[in-house]
């Protein structure tokens, strides 16, 4: 398999955009990269934006973002309360958020959800991060769930045993009001991490997938 060094050796991104739709969007998706940029690449900014979470859900999400960022040279966490299910019909309200986030700031990479996602919050969320950010490199990740809409990433990020453990157990310990839902469970993280680190063959076990539609080297 073919290694491009974009997330690596001191290269990777300076300015990063992480977006989600829910408190616990961007975590479950994409937190171990986010670990591992932040470990190799201390010297990063990340603006992390939630789009809908209020009451209990607005406090995990600021807490869990808190403790993902903890080595992040400069964070920004925005919190937005955006109904939850209901992005589609409001997505005026929401396009208008995008296009005040391109005025103020400019990333090097960014992170959304995957444009076939069968949530539509999530679809929402994907196809406005590619109207909005046109010349960007930009990361769709997954999300286990309920609909069954996984696919076949054609990026991988490998992550080592103790990353994979802090993602894990920050979310669990990050979102309590999530412990009666049949997914939140160690295990679903967990083997989402391992299977796509066998289809990787990441020498740690562990992988994060991604859906890259354009790359330029």
């Amino acid at each position: 398999m073919h290694r491009v060094s974009i997330l690596e050796d001191g290269s990777g991104p300076r300015k990063i955009l992480a977006l989600g739709a829910h408190a616990d969007d961007i975590e479950i998706g994409c937190g171990g990269t986010i670990l591992r940029l932040l470990e190799e690449n201390p010297a990063t900014n990340v603006y992390w934006v939630v789009m809908g979470a209020t009451g209990q859900r607005r406090t995990e999400a600021i807490q869990s973002a808190n403790l993902f960022l903890a080595n992040a040279q400069r964070k920004e966490i925005v919190v937005k309360e955006f109904r939850d299910g209901y992005f589609p019909y409001i997505g005026t309200e929401i396009k208008d958020f995008f296009e005040e986030l391109k005025r103020k700031y400019l990333p090097d990479l960014i992170l959304t959800h995957y444009h076939r996602d069968l949530h539509q919050d999530h679809r929402l969320v994907s196809e406005l991060t590619w109207n909005t950010f046109r010349n960007h490199l930009i990361l769709e990740y997954e999300i286990v769930k309920y609909d069954g809409d996984l696919g076949a990433p054609n990026l991988f990020v490998h992550l080592n045993a103790s990353i994979a453990r802090k993602k894990i157990q920050t979310i669990v310990g990050s979102f309590k009001s999530q412990e009666q839902k049949s997914w939140f469970t160690e295990d679903a993280f967990s083997s989402i991490l391992r299977l796509r680190g066998i289809e990787s063959n990441a020498p740690e076990k562990y992988a994060e997938g991604f859906y890259c539609r354009k790359i330029v080297y």
